[in-house]
């Protein structure tokens, strides 16, 4: 027994449920008389929609596939050997399941080096080695073929990515050594760190091969009978693959760090996957590939072990799983059908609305709103929209046509909603302008309609108090920009009916948002902790911190911006509006800031100006402001501000707000676009001591995004 497999025995006895994937070797003649060949082919069984990955049983069965292939080139009975994956998929990467649950540092080291040594090998037959990507591919699916000798590519190929930094990982299997060598750091940096943090951008087949990673392109339906007869010409020498010579020099350094630039400009240094990911390419310059592979291994234990990835893995499976079966949500057979939609509103959100409805539902959508102006430009909205999907080639002629010709616009609600099945109404965030809307839209509409309320914050039981069927009133806060970010807030009234919550669960997935089932409580999940802990920020700078040290004090938690330009892209009216509406309720907790209202009736759309190309104080903004002169510094800024996040998330699991605090998290990655090395919020709260300090317990069981006990 090799000191791989054995190394492979050991390891596989920490991964009890892997879903094993085996690795079929078989042979036959190449075109043209090329000679014989062997084909390594990886599947775990599964129908095609599983993807096929690596734990420690399914590297061995690959080794011992190469252990065959190996004699069989040895002994001159091969010319050649090939590995693919099964029809749509061929691999994609590490068995995450099981590294999860590994304790021990000495355990993750043996992964990263069982994968190397089982990977290393096919570089090493006495053969040319061919990696034929003939679908998805994906972390160490990547890397296997980036050790073969050439490789091929799908056009068809829809996904393709170096994933691990987006999950708090590095590509430990050859990734950050091999790609810089292959096609030069420059883009080895975009695929594996600015993809990454770019919300795990996967590329396209054509785009493989543009970047050199790939050597032929094929179309899918013949895809490995094309790379089979290129093969051949490969190997009888008619084809010569040339690849361009690697810059070594100051090109090298230049790529490293422009990605250590964009690391922080996403992550800020708080999480260190980026980072480490970015000294190993810087290394790699020399080309001493074992001392990359000794550094991946290194790497990869370290952050294993670390909570990002652990949060990482935990953020991937909330927006992977627990979003198809939301926590509450009522019997799916109870979802009555929706065959029109009715649009209260026609400005910005309510266009956005009405085409988002259209593409996923294909159902006549009606907008309406008080004047013929208005109902214009809404529906003129969507049709540009349209025009540019079809401009961009999203869609035909055909397709555009038809969606135009669904989409209307009225002034008359009985006109528009008397056989609607669905209505949502998108106009001002006032309680009585709200209600009226809804009182119009009950004297015309079915009485098996739906009433839907995009508001952000308030009281969706209140809405519908008035109305003679309240239980028809259901909360769908939608998240700006709508066709962005998935997440839906689904509230549900004091009166709501399970049909009601039902249909509504039922659209949401239709419109493919993530959705979550909330209490009707003030702002709900999002704007809530949102509102906590701006508000946080602003108190403290009320109260005489100057403004770039309370910015800075929570730049280490990586969020995608600060709080103060978060702030601008709402619009501080609309923060101001929301911190209103919390303080009525909780006035204990939230304020509403004097200086934020004088930015407010200032006209102000924000606190920075960008004319050097980045954000600095307003100066007219800086003459509004009214101090204290308690300043705080960075460390007690951030540990302010959490604190009172980990209270209002307490308050807000003990109220009921949703069910658990996996729901918190899942709502501030899909409407908040907080980073997944963070989980969300309540692993790095659990992770930084701050739920015990301020609530006497963890927010989720040790374990659950973290190391186990």
């Amino acid at each position: 027994m090799s000191t791989t497999a054995e190394l492979l025995k050991q390891a596989s006895e920490l991964f009890p449920d892997e879903v094993v994937t085996q690795a079929h070797v078989r042979h036959f003649d190449l075109p043209a008389g090329a000679g014989r060949f062997a084909l390594i082919t990886l599947d775990n069984g599964l129908d095609h929609t599983k993807p096929t990955t690596f734990g420690p049983a399914s590297l061995a069965n690959l080794n011992a596939a190469i252990d065959q292939v190996e004699k069989e080139a040895a002994d001159s009975e091969i010319v050649g050997v090939g590995i693919t994956g099964k029809p749509f998929i061929f691999a994609v990467g590490a068995d995450l399941k099981g590294v999860e649950i590994l304790k021990e540092h000495e355990h993750a080291l043996a992964i990263g080096k069982g994968g190397h040594e089982v990977f290393k090998r096919l570089s090493k037959l006495a053969v040319p080695t061919f990696a034929y990507y003939n679908g998805a591919a994906m972390g160490g699916g990547v890397e296997v073929g980036l050790h073969c000798s050439y490789r091929t590519v799908s056009a068809a190929l829809p996904a393709f990515s170096l994933p691990e930094v987006f999950l708090g990982l590095v590509p430990g299997w050859g990734g950050c050594t091999l790609l810089p060598n292959l096609i030069g750091a420059d883009k080895a940096v975009s695929v594996i760190i600015e993809n990454s943090l770019n919300q795990n951008k996967q590329l396209k087949g054509k785009q493989v091969y543009e970047l050199g990673i790939a050597d032929a392109i094929f179309e899918g339906a013949d895809f490995l009978e094309q790379s089979l007869i290129w093969t051949a010409s490969v190997l009888k020498g008619e084809i010569e693959v040339e690849r361009p010579v690697i810059d070594r020099g100051e090109g090298w350094d230049q790529a490293v760090a422009k990605g250590r630039f964009i690391a922080d400009s996403k992550v800020h240094g708080a999480a260190p996957a980026a980072y480490r990911a970015l000294d190993i390419i810087a290394a790699a310059k020399n080309g001493d590939l074992q001392q990359g592979y000794d550094a991946e291994d290194k790497a990869l234990a370290d952050l294993i072990m670390g909570g990002e990835l652990r949060a990482g893995i935990y953020a991937f499976n909330l927006v992977q799983k627990r979003d198809k079966r939301p926590a509450g949500a009522p019997d799916k057979n109870l979802a009555r059908p929706v065959t029109k939609v009715g649009v209260v509103g026609a400005g910005l959100m309510a266009s956005q609305l009405a085409l988002l409805f259209l593409r996923r539902l294909e159902v006549p959508v009606v907008l309406t709103d008080i004047d013929q102006e208005r109902v214009d430009k809404g529906v003129g909205y969507v049709h540009a929209e349209i025009d540019k999907l079809l401009g961009k080639g999203r869609i035909n002629q055909d397709k555009a046509n038809r969606l135009k010709a669904l989409v209307t616009g009225v002034l008359d609600k009985a006109e528009g909603f008397a056989d609607a099945d669905f209505i949502i109404e998108a106009v001002f965030e006032e309680m009585g302008v709200k209600q009226k809307v809804f009182a119009e839209v009950e004297a015309v509409a079915p009485a098996h309609a739906i009433f839907a309320t995009n508001t952000s914050s308030l009281s969706v039981s209140e809405m519908a108090s008035k109305l003679k069927n309240p239980e028809r009133v259901v909360g769908f806060h939608f998240f700006n920009p709508v066709a962005v970010l998935p997440l839906l807030e689904i509230v549900r009234g004091e009166k709501t009916d399970d049909a009601s919550l039902a249909t509504a669960f039922a659209v949401a997935k239709k419109l493919k948002k993530t959705a979550v089932l909330t209490k009707d409580a003030p702002a709900f999940v999002v704007n809530r902790i949102l509102t906590r802990f701006m508000g946080e920020i602003q108190n403290i700078i009320d109260e005489g911190t100057p403004v770039e040290v309370a910015e800075k004090g929570v730049e280490p938690l990586g969020l995608p911006m600060s709080p103060l330009v978060l702030l601008e892209l709402v619009g501080p009216a609309i923060g101001l509006h929301v911190s209103e509406t919390l303080n009525k309720a909780f006035p204990d907790r939230f304020t509403v800031s004097p200086n934020l209202k004088a930015v407010v009736e200032a006209g102000k759309r924000g606190f920075y100006v960008y004319d050097s190309g980045k954000p600095e104080l307003d100066p007219e903004v800086a003459a509004l402001l009214k101090q204290g002169d308690s300043v705080l510094t960075e460390e007690q800024v951030r540990e302010r501000v959490l604190d009172a996040v980990a209270q209002e998330i307490g308050l807000m699991l003990d109220e009921g707000v949703v069910a658990e605090a996996q729901d918190i998290d899942l709502c501030l990655i899909t409407g908040a676009g907080w980073p997944f090395h963070l989980g969300g919020i309540t692993p790095y709260l659990d992770r930084e001591g701050v739920s015990e300090r301020v609530n006497g317990k963890r927010f989720l069981a040790q374990g659950v995004a973290s190391v186990p006990a």
